[in-house]
């Protein structure tokens, strides 16, 4: 049985990917369509390595005829289009931050919390987390499983495609404009600061409490999807590398865990990869994980200054386990044990 797909803000990165692997992962659609602004209207989006899809205009397509949408638009246009498109019938699933911390919307990483999708019709939508949330608690689940968590301090290293296509254009332009002796002024529209050659500790807006947006984000969403009684203190910072976040993670577990057994349950769990050799080049970077599935943890070792204490490394495409291909693994649990 194929499924009509929708693909909500077709254009931009996270789009441009879902819709790249709807087509590698042979999902079961009886039709893919693009959608975006009306500005968009018309353009012409890849699909997988061979096809071509036309875009359509979100302000006059009509979802009555979808089954499941991947909603990437940004959370102002998901506010208002998301509900109309449940509305008319379809299941949407949104990857902004819109409705995330809903009581009635599941916020889902399959691997992590799947059985919260049986919740979904309450108001027809699902929520993507936030992406440096997906790959960390990806990590922490089997941890929390085995021997319980009691708090997390996590450190971000996020790069600039997760601001958007605009901010890596930023960063390229920067890098470029010096070594042209150009000011850095001339290319500064998506950061407080410049990125190029740089580091930047804010990310989203600022709250009452000093914590950005996106640090309040990893919290309350690692307490959604795994355990409200888990306490995350993150740190976000905004660095000059193109895709790939990069997270030092230290956790205070319940119970005291080897190095040896958590390397063991981490190796274990669905979608982890552990590349964790205590020597040169045996672990990995943004670099490497670009273009790849896989959340990968490196560097595990306990920490001896506090009990039951281990920290580790954990890096991840953004743009896809961050958010395209969460998105298409959550219609894929949907479609296998909700809708067929």
């Amino acid at each position: 049985m194929g499924f009509n797909y929708a693909v909500v803000g077709a254009t931009g990165n996270v789009g441009r990917e879902i819709l790249q692997i709807l087509a590698e992962r042979s999902v079961p659609s009886s039709e893919v369509i693009a959608i975006a602004s009306a500005a968009s209207k018309g353009i012409e989006v890849p699909y997988g390595d061979d096809a071509v899809l036309q875009v359509d205009s979100l302000e006059t397509f009509d979802f009555g005829n979808v089954d499941i949408v991947l909603s990437s638009p940004g959370a102002n246009v998901s506010r208002e289009f998301a509900p109309k498109a449940a509305a008319a019938g379809a299941i949407v699933i949104d990857n902004t931050s819109e409705f995330r911390m809903d009581p009635e919307v599941p916020l889902v990483v399959p691997e992590v919390n799947a059985e919260a999708i049986a919740n979904y019709k309450a108001k027809n939508i699902i929520a993507n987390p936030n992406c440096s949330t997906i790959q960390m608690v990806v990590a922490l689940k089997p941890l929390h499983d085995e021997v319980g968590i009691n708090r997390v301090v996590v450190s971000t290293y996020q790069s600039v495609s997760g601001a958007g296509k605009s901010a890596m254009d930023e960063l390229f332009n920067q890098t470029r404009g010096i070594y042209a002796n150009e000011p850095e002024q001339k290319f500064m529209e998506n950061f407080t600061k410049s990125i190029a050659f740089n580091v930047i500790p804010h990310i989203d807006v600022f709250m009452e409490d000093g914590s950005t947006k996106e640090e309040w984000k990893m919290s309350v969403e690692t307490k959604k999807i795994i355990d409200p009684s888990i306490e995350v203190h993150a740190n976000c910072v905004r660095v000059p590398v193109f895709i790939g976040h990069a997270e030092w993670v230290n956790v205070e577990l319940n119970s005291p865990l080897s190095y040896e057994n958590a390397r063991e349950l981490l190796g274990a769990a669905p979608g982890l990869v552990v590349v964790d050799h205590r020597q040169d080049e045996g672990y990995v970077t943004p670099v490497e994980c670009a273009g790849e599935d896989a959340v990968y943890v490196s560097r595990i070792r306990e920490d001896l200054t506090i009990e039951n204490g281990l920290s580790f490394w954990v890096v991840s495409d953004n743009i896809r386990k961050g958010a395209a291909l969460n998105t298409v693994q959550i219609s894929e649990v949907l479609i296998d044990d909700y809708l067929s």
